[in-house]
């Protein structure tokens, strides 16, 4: 990069001239004064933070503090932030963004966040950190404004791509960043190609499924720090041992931080959580029935779609129907194949698990967020919820960021239920909600840590409240059995379990157990089932403590 500079030597003319003539020079005043303004806004090192003192209305916890030191201090300014969810990633970034504007190393900045949390984004940098951050809407703000939050669907989107990869900026933070895992996306290439001197990604799943996901992270910010994608996964693939593990995790280390609940001197709020299973009515074990009878009927059908259509039918009949006609429309499945689980559905006229949730929802009168997968059940949940006099509002990641703001604002004033889909609960920040249904259960169990961390995170004040819901004798069942319970996930391992997840990478969660309950009446589906719960059992009795040599 070519920089130009000036140098200019008619200072030391014009200062040996008034030597010479002994002055005029300013009064002693004039100088003290000049001289304790430069003083006050010269940062003498990088030793420390200088923005806690500039901020004084703020009190950041000492995990922030520390770690805005060490993104500023030892990693360069190019980091990711994964501390668990409700940790306060966003006040760390916004030290670090405030520590380097004071130092006078940053000036132009971009905040990549989720539609639902680019006024937040804004409102949070100009209330607490007094940083003038302006959200992307209508008029374009990219070349006027220094500071500007957008969402990465608007920022990629023409014509505003064009613009914003024409700006050199000078640090770029991208929340949510666990979405830019899969490298063949439009949104890694177009981060990729920005123009950036530091960069910050913001997540508390670095790793979710394989640890290809977090080598991409990585990528963006220093592109050969792991090396080359095929020598990385072929190294990692070859040697699993011990020396591999750290190996990696030093190269890790060295671009991420990552504080736990546990590792910090914060009094959290207690986190219950019952699991709660549900017996299926008459009528709903019988289509339940009809459709694993597919299994045999019906044997060109992959097993990824038998078991999400049953999972569908433990949700709601309204969430089976839509996949159905789908699949119909697809051609892979026929009228003849689906009418008899149609004549069942007809059949169905109460969700034993709706039901159960009412109970609950009258028995606590709080404030409750209900999570589901499906769409169809979010709507079939807030129109059953509306017939029993209990209000509520939809949430989903299709909604306009207005329209969310409008959502959130709804539940706090209003509503007694927030119905949320996996997409919509994505950065939520609902601290004055403690209670939480996950009405379906997803496969991977940081997805449920996610939903968790929505409402037990810095701020809440009460004890947080959770119940899973599932089916008896189903595919529900058999995830929370074997998937949950047998992991002690709700028991706090969660806190530990993306580690797990990062050292049996070859392990692609999902996949594995869509494998294993597609076969579950088979010995090596079991088998492979139980393998993966033990590998994971021993990984999390490797965090306890060190192994005992023999």
């Amino acid at each position: 990069m070519y920089i130009d500079i000036d140098f200019s030597i008619e200072w030391e003319e014009q200062f040996q001239q008034r030597l010479d003539q002994d002055g005029p020079f300013a009064s002693w005043e004039m100088f003290n004064l000049a001289y304790e303004a430069e003083e006050y806004q010269a940062v003498p090192s990088f030793d420390g933070l200088v923005a806690p003192t500039y901020l004084p209305q703020l009190q950041p916890y000492d995990h922030q503090l520390e770690t805005a030191r060490k993104v500023v201090e030892e990693l360069n300014g190019k980091a990711i932030l994964a501390d668990e969810v409700g940790l306060g990633k966003t006040i760390e970034a916004g030290l670090v963004l405030k520590e380097y504007m004071i130092r006078g190393l940053v000036k132009k900045v971009l905040i990549l966040a989720p539609a639902s949390l680019v006024n937040q984004w804004a409102s949070e940098l100009n209330e607490k950190f007094y940083i003038p951050a302006v959200p992307q809407k209508k008029t374009y703000v990219w070349e006027q404004a220094d500071v500007v939050v957008a969402s990465m669907d608007t920022a990629k989107r023409e014509p505003h791509r064009d613009i914003v990869l024409n700006q050199p900026y000078d640090l770029i933070i991208i929340d949510e960043a666990h979405k830019l895992k899969n490298s063949k996306t439009k949104s890694y290439a177009f981060i990729k190609q920005l123009k950036k001197r530091f960069c910050l990604l913001l997540t508390a799943t670095p790793v979710q499924n394989r640890i290809e996901e977090l080598f991409h992270l990585v990528s963006i910010l220093k592109p050969v720090h792991l090396g080359d994608e095929k020598t990385f996964k072929a190294k990692y693939k070859r040697n699993r041992g011990e020396d591999a593990h750290e190996d990696i995790q030093s190269l890790v280390r060295s671009v991420m931080v990552r504080n736990r609940r546990a590792d910090t001197n914060i009094a959290w709020k207690k986190r219950n959580v019952e699991n709660y299973k549900v017996l299926f009515s008459d009528e709903e074990r019988a289509l339940y029935e009809e459709v694993d009878n597919l299994r045999s009927s019906f044997k060109e059908l992959h097993g990824f779609s038998l078991t999400t259509l049953l999972r569908e039918t433990c949700s709601s009949k309204q969430a089976l129907g839509v996949t159905l006609s789908n699949m119909m429309k697809k051609g892979l499945l026929n009228e003849e194949v689906v009418a008899p689980i149609v004549e069942r559905m007809q059949q169905v006229t109460s969700n034993a698990k709706a039901e159960h949730v009412l109970r609950q929802l009258k028995q606590s009168g709080e404030k409750t967020i209900i999570f589901t997968e499906y769409r169809a059940t979010q709507a079939y949940l807030q129109h059953f919820l509306q017939q029993h006099g209990i209000k509520s509002v939809p949430f989903r990641g299709g909604f306009k960021r207005s329209k969310k703001d409008w959502m959130r604002q709804l539940f706090r004033d209003y509503a007694q239920v927030l119905i949320a889909t996996e997409a919509g609960g994505e950065g939520l920040n609902l601290q004055f909600c403690h209670h939480m249904i996950n009405f379906d259960l997803p496969w991977n169990p940081m997805r449920v840590e996610q939903r968790i961390g929505r409402i037990h995170r810095l701020g809440q004040e009460q004890d947080v409240h959770v119940t899973n819901y599932a089916v008896e004798q189903t595919v529900e069942d058999r995830i929370l059995s074997l998937l949950y319970e047998k992991i002690s996930m709700f028991e706090g391992v969660i806190g530990q379990l993306d580690d797990i997840l990062e050292r049996v990478n070859e392990t692609k969660l999902e996949s594995y157990v869509h494998e294993a309950l597609q076969f579950d009446d088979t010995e090596q589906a079991r088998e492979r089932l139980s393998h993966l719960t033990s590998i994971m059992q021993r990984e999390e009795r490797n965090e306890d403590g060190p192994a005992q040599s023999s």
